[in-house]
């Protein structure tokens, strides 16, 4: 008799990097290559693109009561933020941005 195996999802990534907190850890979209009308973008032209997809997430942040207050994104979701928002670094041949909570604008999806 066959036996159906039972699937989770967790809210742990492969990067071996935990946020603290209330920040996440996010990974950029890839710029445009090209404009609306056609035209090829060099590097130096490309914008940063100001949406990207939560790879882990903090504990949340510690109120005044002493609680935790969990985070509104997870891992997975595809988020929009601020233009200078969050910390650059690189792990890994990867490059990331750390950033508030505070500075995501809106869940995408």
């Amino acid at each position: 008799m066959a036996t159906k195996t039972k699937t989770t999802t967790t809210t742990k990534s492969n990067v071996n990097i935990r946020p603290l907190a209330d920040r996440v850890l996010l990974q950029r979209a890839e710029a445009e290559e090209k404009t609306a009308g056609g035209i090829l973008l060099p590097e130096s032209a490309k914008d940063k693109p100001k949406e990207g997809k939560i790879i882990a997430v903090g504990d949340g942040k510690v109120t005044d009561d002493g609680t935790r207050q969990p985070l509104s994104v997870k891992v997975g979701n595809r988020v929009l933020f601020s233009s200078y928002a969050g910390t650059e670094v690189k792990f890994g041949g990867q490059e990331y941005l750390i950033m508030s909570e505070n500075d995501i604008l809106a869940i995408i999806g």
